[in-house]
């Protein structure tokens, strides 16, 4: 029997094609559970509610041109669990040891890349490690896959799990559909000339009477090409304690989570986003990372890749990659919480009416459309611009349950491309914001000197919150507003704190 064979999406064969061996491109990660799990129970689950997805079932395979999902004609679930065990006693450290080792693998090729792997004792409960190749689904898409494994209580039943929609059959994947919400304008007048039976030229000139539709189209897609050219005209990120020769060898850590109400409480005080707060702590630990590592930060500004969901809110569930990337400069030189928060805050505004999202899909889907040797060449020119990669996914409000047993915390780690060699994941889950990092051992051999920082950075941006507020009388809004002139009026005293762009 000759195994099924679907065309993969381009920017799916993008995200194979970045497989390194100092870089795997698996999105690792990590339930601390309460009770005790066996394999077996573990096992069944998968069975049931992982497995519904078909694709599971099949191993990406590479194209001179793209890619192809191949199904597993010897499937056994068997090969895709594991059981690892820690010495009695371990603590936290000893398992992010274990997620390290396991993280600087890549996943056995010849079978579907994707492993779940069970610490059956970690203190009074088990650990369940996750290992899923980018190839497969972006975060997004693979939150709402791994929620489906749990339950809302205890002893709850779990509610039907509809399948992901499947990759697209060969005839329907060479029209590129992940083109047609990004070069609608494109796509549609070509549809609209070949539905209607008219020629290209014909379409153009019936467009001629309707210039306000072209006008529109030609902007979004002027845009698009701007944003593409400037991301490509930025100079490298500066030489930092962050960037170097990358090895094969990853470390993880994370700390102990944030109450998002409080991180909520900051930002509207302060007239901010929740994400504006968690960007500025994430830049005020590294900078003072780097100025623990003796390194000069004065005006230093270091850019970070952050995802973007590109999917409608009320989108139903498919498996693919479906974001943008943008470029988020971090000023990590301010070491005052304020002026860097409203620093923060002004480079995100800035970035939410921009581009940049689309386009960078768009030229990972092209990339992934051309030979392997052309993506590795625009991929190291694209990633010496950032510093890293910080992926901010939101979770659950409430406690969430596998196997009958209470999820406590939950971390993931999405991987880094090209030569960036440190990643930050942000997770907000059951009111509470969980800090993550996984970095290349070359470059950071003490994970934990920087995710330490989080929480201590927060908590100088709390005080500084409320004694802001015991000096600045009226609603928030007008607080923050005269703060954020304060802030500025400081920093232009002192001069910009970009550096020049070559």
């Amino acid at each position: 029997m000759i195994p099924a064979r679907h065309r993969m999406d381009s920017i799916d064969a993008a995200w194979l094609r970045m497989d390194k061996r100092v870089n795997p491109m698996v999105i690792n990660g990590v339930w601390i559970l309460d009770g005790r799990v066996t394999l077996a129970e573990l096992k069944a689950l998968v069975a049931e509610r992982f497995l519904v997805h078909g694709r599971f079932r099949s191993v990406p395979v590479e194209e001179a041109l793209g890619g192809a999902w191949v199904e597993d004609p010897f499937f056994d679930l068997d090969a895709q669990l594991g059981v690892a065990r820690l010495p009695e006693g371990a603590g936290q450290r000893e398992l992010e040891a274990l997620v390290s080792e396991l993280a600087s693998s890549g996943l056995e090729p010849r079978r579907p890349p994707w492993r779940f792997i069970l610490v059956p004792e970690y203190g009074a409960g088990s650990a369940v490690i996750t290992r899923i190749h980018h190839c497969y689904a972006d975060g997004i898409s693979l939150v709402r896959v791994i929620l489906g494994l749990t339950t809302a209580s205890p002893d709850g039943a779990p509610p039907p799990v509809e399948p992901a929609a499947e990759a697209p059959a060969a005839g329907e994947a060479f029209t590129l559909p992940w083109l047609a919400p990004l070069l609608a304008p494109a796509v549609r007048w070509v549809g609209e000339a070949v539905a209607g039976g008219e020629s290209l030229l014909e379409a153009g000139l019936r467009r001629l009477a309707h210039p306000e539709v072209a006008l529109g189209e030609a902007r979004h897609l002027a845009g698009m090409a701007r944003e593409i050219a400037a991301i490509l005209g930025y100079p490298d990120d500066p030489p930092t304690a962050l960037r170097g020769r990358l090895g094969p060898r990853k470390q993880v850590a994370w700390t102990a989570p944030l109450p998002l109400a409080e991180v909520k409480t900051v930002a509207h005080a302060l007239g901010c986003t929740v994400n504006d707060v968690l960007m500025s702590v994430v830049a005020g630990t590294l900078g003072r990372y780097l100025r623990g590592r003796r390194q000069a930060t004065e005006g230093l500004v270091l850019r970070a890749t952050l995802p973007v969901n590109l999917r409608r809110p009320d989108e139903p569930l498919t498996l693919g990659n479906r974001f943008g990337l943008v470029l988020l400069e971090l000023p990590v030189g301010i070491a005052h919480p304020l002026k860097r928060l409203y620093a923060v805050h002004e480079a995100m505004q800035a970035l939410k009416q921009s581009e940049q999202p689309p386009a960078a899909f768009l030229t990972l889907a092209v990339l992934g459309a051309l030979p392997g040797a052309v993506q590795d060449v625009a991929m190291e020119v694209l990633t010496r611009k950032s510093s890293a990669v910080i992926s901010n996914v939101p979770g659950p409000r409430e406690p969430l349950y596998v196997c009958g047993q209470r999820v406590r915390q939950q971390y993931f780690w999405v991987p880094q491309t090209g030569s960036i060699g440190l990643g930050i994941s942000v997770l907000t889950y059951a009111d509470e914001v969980q800090f993550g990092i996984i970095a290349d051992r070359n470059l950071i051999p003490e994970p934990h000197r920087i995710v330490d920082g989080f929480a201590a950075e927060f908590e100088r941006l709390v005080l500084l919150t409320v004694l802001g507020a015991m000096h600045l009388k009226g609603p928030p809004q007008a607080r923050a507003a005269r703060a954020r002139s304060t802030s500025r009026r400081s920093i232009a005293s002192r001069g910009s704190t970009r550096p020049a762009r070559s």
